[in-house]
């Protein structure tokens, strides 16, 4: 397949009273075309930055050591800023957690569309007016000849971020990159929105990829998953290598997370016990031992490498070295993982 994007052995620190803090720690991944890719980890994993280096809005006091993001053959961290300039918003657009904080509170929607069509593609103003309303009606903005003229605060959540999809979408990107976009949104809105992206990746042939927590978005809507913890890929695989068959405790652990549909109010799910390691000074073995119930002494002491378990799966965890004890998976894990599976309308078994 052709790839896309590469991602290799990026570094990236941040400059901080205390010292440096190590927020991205040799990510490696890659994205095919016309592919929908999930990272996904807790808050602090490192996911954002890894994409908002790409996208090339990292904060002031962010500092990329190393590494190369390669796009179409073209390493985006050689380019100027003026040469980006060109790709940003245009080839690859992305579409932010927040699409209140994303839009200007003053400024009337449908300029706020145009101004993007006016700005990259130079389109005339009659022109880019009648591309905005065109947009709104592709994303599902009902009435869109009268909310043209109104403001961000008038509409609701899940328009809003419809009307940040329309906004991303405008230049007719190749590359997509969606920030957690749907968790500021009730569930029946999310599922809406998720479900209009998907229609606008296959209509066009986006390549995606999807910034989540959520392990049941991923489960809806990707072809390959990164499993991210303290700043590395601890695990790599398809949708099934992941679902079916993790490896690492870690993705076992944001597995057994998940609500599924028979979660009650009163039930209780499971928490990662612990809590993640300070990057000021990352720790010398494997960053999820100290919270890592099958921790081994060499877990606390080397860091391990990335074993193969298919030609598509991969995991970092001494587990899967040959002298390693064999641990399995929990039962009642592998059930919570059926009923995910089920639930989004993937499971195989």
């Amino acid at each position: 397949m052709e790839k896309i994007l590469e991602v290799k052995d990026l570094h990236i620190h941040f400059n901080a009273f205390a010292g440096h803090v190590k927020a991205i720690r040799g990510v490696n991944f890659h994205l095919n075309k016309g592919e929908t890719l999930a990272i996904v980890g807790e808050s602090g994993s490192g996911k954002s930055v890894t994409t908002k280096a790409v996208t090339r809005i990292l904060p002031e006091n962010a500092v990329i050591d190393n590494g190369e993001i390669i796009y179409k053959g073209q390493d985006l961290l050689k380019m100027s800023e003026k040469e980006f300039t060109n790709i940003r918003g245009s080839e690859i657009s992305l579409i932010f957690q927040d699409p209140l904080s994303a839009l200007d509170p003053v400024m009337k929607i449908g300029k706020q569309i145009m101004e993007t069509l006016i700005l990259k593609q130079k389109m005339p103003k009659k022109d880019a007016e009648k591309r905005a309303l065109e947009l709104m009606k592709a994303v599902g903005i009902p009435n869109a000849e009268k909310r043209f003229h109104e403001y961000p605060f008038q509409f609701s959540g899940g328009m809003r971020q419809r009307i940040v999809i329309a906004i991303a979408l405008a230049c007719n990107p190749e590359l997509l990159i969606c920030d957690e976009p749907t968790t500021a949104l009730d569930v029946t809105i999310q599922s809406q929105i998720l479900e209009l992206i998907k229609k606008i990746q296959k209509e066009n042939n986006l390549s995606v990829i999807f910034i989540t927590h959520d392990l049941g978005v991923v489960a809806n809507m990707a072809d390959r998953v990164y499993v991210m913890y303290a700043g590395k890929i601890v695990e790599e695989g398809t949708v099934e290598d992941i679902f079916y068959d993790p490896r690492h405790p870690y993705t076992w652990s944001l597995l057994a997370s998940m609500p599924n549909l028979d979660t009650r109010g009163s039930d209780k799910l499971m928490v990662i016990p612990g809590t993640p390691p300070n990057m000021l000074y990352p720790p010398k073995g494997d960053a999820f031992a100290a919270r890592n119930r099958y921790a081994m002494k060499i877990d606390f002491e080397r860091e391990p490498p990335m074993f193969k378990v298919s030609d598509t799966h991969y995991a970092a965890t001494w587990l899967l070295h040959p002298d390693a004890p064999k641990v399995e998976m929990p039962e009642h894990l592998k059930q919570r993982i059926k009923q995910q599976l089920e639930e989004a309308g993937r499971y195989n078994g």
